[in-house]
């Protein structure tokens, strides 16, 4: 207990701050430092709530500056309420699919109702689809199409995306398809224009009758055969996903001959379809003529671009 008076405690603490309000004036090297980067010290800044040290605390925490937690503060983070859904190559340069006019607002809809109304008006059998591929000729040519399933035919229509019309159609009666095969393309050892990927190969005739002359014209239409692949345009929609499937278009062709087999009342080469999965063989050797239209995309309804100024 002190036996100091009221007045000596108040004057005491009136002398010390006094004290410490009379600090003696700044040297000239002290003014200098002032607005100097060197008199200020970097701050680290951490948002609230993050619970991850920066660096500058790990390096602190290495050199034992900082006292540890002996019981580690434990924060719980809420669970991520947005859903990520990865689609296969989702919408990836879209100019790039622009291009192709079939992915104009409109196209393909309008396609499918010239061929929906042509079937109704010619044969009127049920359409049991609509696909969008691309046909690869025995000289490995890609020319887009578009294929119906119907109940007795297959229509292949080679369509005009630019005039929105229809140039060519090859109807193909169902009971006279006889094998489906699908398997990964295949080239002779010698080729020098090969491509990857699978397709899907119907016939309708043997590939053994076809003369000397059909089978190394490129622009001939007695092959006994044809030849699908996916559409390039597969992956920008999911419209496009649906319609250029395919295993689809095959899940519906191959029952759809089955049923045109067992009502066919025709003579023919036997009942019966054959499904195979083995290489599907395309015999080019040198496919100059394909190396340059594949590349350049001259089988499809493409915007080229201007050409004059």
């Amino acid at each position: 207990m002190s036996n100091r008076s009221p007045s000596e405690v108040v004057a005491r603490r009136n002398g010390m701050e006094l004290r410490r309000r009379r600090r003696p004036p700044l040297t000239a090297e002290e003014m200098s430092m002032i607005g100097s980067s060197e008199a200020f010290q970097p701050v680290s800044l951490k948002q609230e709530g993050d619970d991850q040290p920066s660096e500058t605390d790990k390096l602190s925490m290495e050199d034992g500056d900082l006292v540890k937690d002996p019981v580690p503060s434990q924060i719980s983070r809420q669970p991520s309420v947005t859903e990520s859904t990865f689609y296969p190559n989702p919408y990836h340069r879209p100019y790039i699919s622009r291009k192709y006019f079939v992915t104009r607002p409109g196209a393909i809809e309008t396609a499918m109702e010239d061929l929906k109304c042509h079937v109704t008006k010619t044969s009127g059998e049920t359409i049991q689809g609509f696909w969008l591929l691309t046909e690869i000729d025995h000289w490995n040519n890609e020319k887009e199409r578009i294929l119906l399933v119907t109940d007795k035919t297959l229509l292949i229509c080679k369509y005009d995306f630019i005039m929105l019309s229809c140039v060519q159609l090859q109807h193909i009666p169902l009971s006279a398809v006889y094998r489906v095969c699908l398997g990964k393309f295949a080239f002779p050892r010698m080729s020098l224009d090969k491509r990857q990927g699978e397709g899907l190969r119907i016939y309708w005739g043997s590939p053994e009758q076809q003369s000397l002359l059909s089978r190394w014209n490129p622009w001939s239409t007695e092959v006994p055969y044809a030849t699908f692949t996916e559409h390039p345009m597969k992956y920008t929609s999911e419209k496009f996903l649906e319609t250029c499937k395919l295993s689809g278009f095959m899940s519906k062709l191959v029952p759809a001959i089955q049923n045109a087999h067992k009502n066919s009342t025709g003579s023919g080469r036997g009942k019966g379809l054959t499904v195979l999965t083995e290489p599907i063989l395309i015999e080019t050797y040198t496919g100059l003529m394909s190396f340059i239209g594949n590349r350049n995309k001259l089988g499809y309804s493409l915007a080229r671009g201007s050409i004059g100024f």
